[in-house]
This record gives C-alpha cells, sequence and structure tokens, in this order.
C-alpha cells in the first residue's frame, strides 16, 4: 500500500464522497429557495462507487464520510454503507446527514456497519431550528440520536453552522446540553459560496468568539487525531460531551489538511473551493481499471495548493455548499 500524499506532504487518510447532490432541506446558508439544480439522477452507482473506494484504500485512505446533499435520499444508501465497510482497508465509515427520518432509519445504517454519525443541528431551539433549516424537525432528529446511542453508538457529533444574529448567542444551549450527553458539537463558520455573498457579509462571525468564551471558562484543547476532520476540539472534566470549531478563515487553517472530495458524478475535488474537479468517472467501470485509477489519483495530488483562498473572497466554482458536502 502507497500512503498518498501531496508536494506538501500532507497525507490523506480521509475521503468526503458525495453520493447525492440532492437535498430536501432549506437551510438558509446553502438552500434558501430550495435544491433547484441537481445530478441525483446522474450519481455513482454502487459497483462505481466500490471501486472508487477500493482504489483511495490502496492508496491509504481508512475513513470515508458519506455526504450530500442529503445523502440518505439515496434508496440504496443502506447497501452504499455496507459495501464501503466491507472494502478491505477502510477502517471507519461514517454520515453527515440532516438526520431526515432518522428513528425509522438509523437501525438499518447501523446494521449496515455505520461507525460514526454527524447531525447538522444548527440550532436547539426548536423555532430558531425551523427558521435556518425550513423544517420543524428538531425533535425528530434528536430523537433519532438517542435511538443511536441505545444501540451503543459512541461517534456521534452535531454541526451547526455559526452564524451572526441567529444562533452565534447559543453556546450557553449546547453547553447545557452536552453536561450529560456524550456528543460533540462543532460550531461551523459561514463559509462565502458563490450564490450568499450578500447573506455571507450580513452573518459571518469568527470561532474565535466561541474560542474565547470557551477558554474563559477552563475548556482545555484536545489533541487531534491523523483521520479527524479540521476541527479545533474542546474539552471539560465536568461536562460529557466537547465543543469542536471548524474556522476556515483563521491563518494556517489548510496546514493539516487530511481530507480529498469526491463529488456525486464522480469528480475528484482537492479543495472544497477549487476551479472545479478532475472527472475519475471513467476509469470507474471495470475492475480492469483499477490500478490505472490508483495511478491517477495520485498524479492529481500534485495539483493540490498550499490552501484555499477564501479570505480574499474567492469561492472557485462552489455555488452552494450542498454540490459537495461541505
Amino acid at each position: 500500500m502507497t500512503v498518498l500524499q501531496d508536494r506538501q506532504g500532507r497525507t490523506f487518510p480521509y475521503l468526503r464522497l458525495s453520493v447525492t447532490d440532492l437535498c430536501n432541506f432549506r437551510c438558509n446558508y446553502c438552500l434558501p429557495d430550495g435544491c433547484q439544480d441537481h445530478h441525483h439522477g446522474d450519481a455513482l452507482t454502487l459497483p462505481e462507487i466500490r471501486r472508487l473506494v477500493t482504489a483511495f484504500a490502496r492508496l491509504g485512505t481508512e475513513k470515508i464520510r458519506l455526504t450530500g446533499g442529503e445523502p440518505s435520499l439515496r434508496r440504496d444508501f443502506t447497501d452504499i454503507i455496507h459495501t464501503i465497510k466491507s472494502v478491505p482497508g477502510i477502517r471507519k465509515v461514517a454520515v453527515t446527514t440532516n438526520g431526515y427520518k432518522l428513528p425509522q432509519r438509523i437501525d438499518g445504517w447501523l446494521d449496515a456497519g455505520l461507525d460514526a454519525l454527524n447531525l447538522s443541528v444548527d440550532s436547539l431551539d426548536p423555532r430558531t431550528f425551523q427558521a435556518i433549516t425550513g423544517h420543524d424537525r428538531l425533535q425528530e432528529i434528536l430523537t433519532g440520536m438517542q435511538k443511536a446511542f441505545e444501540r451503543g453508538l459512541t461517534g456521534a457529533k452535531v454541526n451547526a453552522v455559526l452564524m451572526r444574529g441567529l444562533n452565534d448567542g447559543d453556546l450557553d444551549r449546547y453547553l447545557d446540553w452536552i453536561k450529560v450527553q456524550p456528543v460533540s458539537v462543532r460550531f461551523i463558520e459561514l463559509m462565502e459560496t458563490g450564490d450568499h455573498r450578500e447573506f455571507f457579509q450580513q452573518h459571518h462571525v469568527s470561532g474565535t468568539v466561541i474560542r474565547e468564551q470557551l477558554v474563559a471558562r477552563g475548556w482545555t484543547e484536545v489533541i487531534r487525531l491523523a483521520d479527524a476532520g479540521p476541527a479545533q476540539e474542546f474539552c471539560h472534566p465536568d461536562y460529557q460531551g466537547r465543543i469542536g470549531l471548524i474556522m476556515p478563515y483563521s491563518p494556517d487553517f489548510c496546514r493539516q489538511c487530511n481530507r480529498l472530495r469526491v463529488s456525486a458524478t464522480g469528480q475528484l475535488q482537492l479543495c472544497l473551493f477549487a476551479d472545479g474537479g478532475y472527472d475519475l468517472r471513467p476509469l470507474l467501470q471495470s475492475d480492469d481499471d483499477l490500478e490505472a485509477l490508483v495511478a491517477d489519483i495520485r498524479r492529481q495530488l500534485n495539483f493540490k495548493q498550499d490552501g484555499h483562498f477564501l479570505e480574499h473572497g474567492y469561492t472557485g466554482t462552489t455555488r452552494q455548499l450542498a454540490q459537495i458536502g461541505g
């Protein structure tokens, strides 16, 4: 096995794989008018996904995060989990989901081999949650998470996009919740995308605001694992849960980048905010092309940049985050 490495010496044990760009929520920071432009019907097939993941596993990737859009909109989503978990070398399969119908679906996902669950919960206040997402489903999502806990799932995280004037004052509510819940809450800085420049300018707030509050209350930073996401994670001895901060506008954010992305139609995207992707799909049609696929992925890593250019207002071809799962 050859470890996948770029020119900067960064290694990539972590792949974020979008299985659809369709979403059924209307989050105001992503799809305020709903999902009107998608390629759901042309998403990678199950055999294509198996070949893709097999190639990445041969290059040292051990963790696959399934994203969307909303990945559970795939009718074969449970089969996708099972297929990926069966690939030699894949140690962890995770999903990022909006939690739609989670109480009815979580058993099937866990039975298929799901190891970790990330839920988008942008507020613990039902009214604010509905205002942000367009759905009154907060309790459904939390019920599904509790069911996952009862099944023994330990890898549970909650993602909340931090937005000025909407949920930036909710820290105490989350802290009260994780006092007794073994959940890691990730506050993600609002990122500028091509379709939401005005919204970004109105609602962006730095994650350092939360960081300063945590440090003042005795929270300490946790050492980051090799296959972890980009969050700076904090713990406190009096709390069962943790707080994570994802701050893409901070200096050196990309220095420890350990993840690559593949879109629902097979485009390898070296950065969330790159100028498009590289089409891997022609080499996903036959098991006989596996060695060529491995070589092609390795070759593309030569083009990965040192970092993004978000701080200069450059968002690449990313119009909204549902394109490739954030």
